[in-house]
């Protein structure tokens, strides 16, 4: 079995963060491991409390992962400080770690900011370059960038931006107003669009986890980045195609939409 390690922050409601992340892993057929930068109180209609993990205490987490089940592939999510960027940075680079994918969390779905300006600057000296692929929304987009993105020219002006400075792939979400949920991806000097129909589903938090989770899923199972990413996109609008609506805010997916059998039949009662 491949496997993969999400190292992100914990969403106690369960829709985003390290809980999406290991449904969507387990959905994929890869061992989930975790090492938890922060526990968070949220639920889906914002967050009320983060508490940090000390950085020594998330490098004993990383070193007991590394030193005996190796991660084929590592997504990297919620990282609000300083002292804790530079352990992972430290740790990737120890490790050897592989097929890296970064989803540079900075704003929740319900628009709480979830990472400090200063750790912003040391994402961007000591994460991005570590980066397979980077897996920034468009406020994200913006900020990596420093441009405005208001059109689809601009993605892929932005784009270029962030993937030549930071040497590394690049997955600009659209959403967010600019277009109907198509994807750009920019790699080694080419551009590729991935094109989505926006389904119509409110509930939509965990979605950027649960993107770059199924991206890493994909890499861990020895799929291309272009493969890895068609797949992502399907199995992230299935899961909202299912309607699942739970919470009084905007609320989780349905991760779980393909589980069949006889452990998957409890939803029936049975």
């Amino acid at each position: 079995m491949k496997t993969a390690l999400t190292i992100a922050g914990s969403d106690c409601s369960g829709g985003a963060g390290i809980q999406a992340d290991i449904k969507t892993m387990t959905a994929h057929g890869v061992y989930a491991m975790s090492a938890i930068t922060a526990l968070t109180a949220q639920n889906t209609t914002g967050v009320t409390g983060i508490m940090e993990a000390e950085p020594e205490f998330l490098k004993k987490q990383l070193d007991a992962i590394f030193t005996d089940i190796f991660p084929d592939a590592v997504k990297i999510g919620m990282v609000s400080s300083t002292g804790l960027i530079q352990v992972i940075a430290a740790a990737l680079k120890e490790y050897g770690a592989k097929n890296i994918v970064v989803d540079p969390v900075m704003v929740a779905t319900s628009g709480s900011k979830l990472i400090s300006d200063d750790a912003i600057e040391s994402l961007k000296s000591c994460l991005l370059p570590l980066a397979t692929v980077l897996t920034p929304n468009i406020p994200e987009t913006e900020v990596l960038s420093g441009m405005e993105v208001k059109s689809a020219e601009d993605m892929e002006k932005a784009a270029k931006v962030i993937g030549d400075k930071y040497h590394c792939a690049v997955l600009c979400k659209g959403g967010h107003q600019l277009n109907d949920a198509n994807d750009l991806l920019y790699r080694d000097g080419s551009f590729k669009w991935f094109y989505g129909k926006r389904i119509d589903n409110p509930n939509t938090h965990g979605t950027g986890c649960t993107l770059s989770s199924a991206i890493a899923s994909n890499l861990a199972k020895g799929r291309d980045l272009d493969t890895a990413v068609a797949q992502a996109k399907s199995y992230l609008s299935q899961a909202l195609a299912a309607q699942l609506d739970l919470g009084k805010g905007s609320g989780p997916m349905n991760h779980a939409f393909a589980i069949e059998g006889e452990y998957g039949e409890a939803a029936n009662g049975r």
